[in-house]
């Protein structure tokens, strides 16, 4: 059995503690790398192959690691690679939105093993843990998943996130704050708390179209409008781990009032919700448009995707309404390029669908209001993959405290 946050380092012996040590670095250099041969493996960690073939027979005893085939001789005879052992490790990763919740399972290899499941809750929820432990113990009976291999769980939520404590500030009820604690009480596995935003951040550093980039940002452009920031190639959380709050920076004086108590805020002209509501006003204004032919009387069924739909089919009132979203966006991230210099910016979430239809006014303002010589050289890309990259970079960052903390 593996033990998980179980172990005193001052209760083992000398060598106990160096291969214990080896043996978690061994699992994340394979988590990382997906395969790797002994030589290679000894090379990394800093012991001979006869060790480093120890070390891994001893973990494949443990069912964490096996054989996975031969690589590429250079020379010599084709060495062995070795691998995560398929089915051994599972995590139970939530990413919970404005109003609905997404629960998937993943292998140690990035891999679903069971369709993600959705379900309705907010972070002020008081049955929110019942319900992300129902979801998944349906999904474990319905496939089949061995859920004594399930050992930790990770969950991305919005709000004022202390990562390190694990504490939400904006849920309103204190007693429900300490989220990380209730977890655990709830499951007894490891927990990984952090912001929605930054996760999926961290997805797109890991897996999209931030890897490889130093300096990033991603917007996470939905009901409300997340950043997370990769700096010198680590995510960066804030000194009290509230950064990427560009929703409620001030942007307009005396403005619409925005969830967080204030007026004026980025997030009362960029939103989702701010998009349906103009769109709802102009179908109710009877302005000349495919909404209106297909939604007046029933303005309160107008959805995000039907303003995409309308724009690329060239209804001008739906594309006037993303040109508007998108140069105030724009504008917003003029200022960050400005203070940050990031060398790529990654737009994820439901708005970021509309493709050139935001990508363009987007650009435009960022023209207007930034230095070219800042913003000259910047990337602006739609995420492919934005729909998992939140629950991928939580993954990722669950996996790697999960290895630092394994008795194995």
């Amino acid at each position: 059995m593996i033990l998980i946050n179980n172990i005193n380092e001052v209760q083992l012996s000398g060598n106990e503690l160096k291969n214990y040590r080896r043996k978690k670095k061994i699992l994340d250099l394979l988590y990382r790398e997906d395969t790797l041969s002994a030589t290679e493996i000894g090379k990394r960690i800093g012991v001979s192959v006869p060790t480093s073939l120890s070390l891994l027979k001893e973990l494949g005893q443990k069912e964490l690691v096996e054989f996975k085939g031969t690589g590429e001789s250079k020379g010599g005879r084709r060495p062995a690679l070795f691998g995560l052992k398929q089915d051994s490790i599972f995590v139970l990763v939530c990413e919970l939105g404005r109003y609905t919740g997404r629960v998937g399972i993943f292998d140690s290899h990035n891999k679903l093993v069971a369709p993600v499941v959705r379900f309705k809750a907010t972070i002020d929820d008081e049955d929110l843990l019942e319900k992300i432990d129902n979801v998944s113990r349906e999904m474990v009976a319905t496939h089949k998943i061995d859920a004594s291999r399930i050992f930790g769980v990770g969950l991305s939520m919005p709000g004022l996130i202390d990562e390190v404590n694990g504490i939400n500030y904006t849920i309103k009820d204190k007693k429900l704050q300490n989220i990380a604690d209730r977890i655990k009480a709830k499951f007894n596995r490891l927990v990984y708390v952090n912001n929605d935003a930054r996760m999926q951040a961290y997805g797109e550093f890991i897996f999209g179209h931030a890897k490889g980039h130093q300096n990033a940002l991603i917007i996470n452009w939905n009901w409300g409008l997340g950043m997370g920031m990769i700096f010198d190639g680590k995510l960066y959380n804030g000194a009290t781990g509230f950064s990427g709050e560009l929703s409620h920076t001030k942007f307009v004086e005396d403005g619409d009032l925005c969830i967080c108590g204030k007026r004026g805020c980025l997030e009362t002209v960029t939103s989702v919700y701010v998009l349906i509501r103009q769109a709802q006003e102009a179908v109710r204004e009877g302005k000349v448009s495919q909404l209106t032919a297909k939604f007046k009387g029933r303005e309160e069924e107008i959805g995000v995707d039907d303003i995409i739909r309308a724009a690329k089919q060239g209804d001008e009132c739906s594309i006037a309404l993303l040109n508007s979203v998108g140069m105030a966006l724009g504008k917003a991230l003029a200022n960050a390029i400005q203070l940050l210099n990031p060398d790529i910016i990654v737009l994820g979430g439901i708005v970021s669908e509309a493709n050139q239809y935001v990508l363009t006014p987007i650009q435009q303002s960022i023209n207007k209001h930034c230095l070219e010589q800042i913003s000259g050289n910047i990337q602006i890309v739609i995420s492919e993959n934005w729909e998992k990259s939140g629950l991928l970079g939580t993954t990722a960052m669950l996996y790697q405290k999960l290895f630092s903390n394994m008795m194995v």
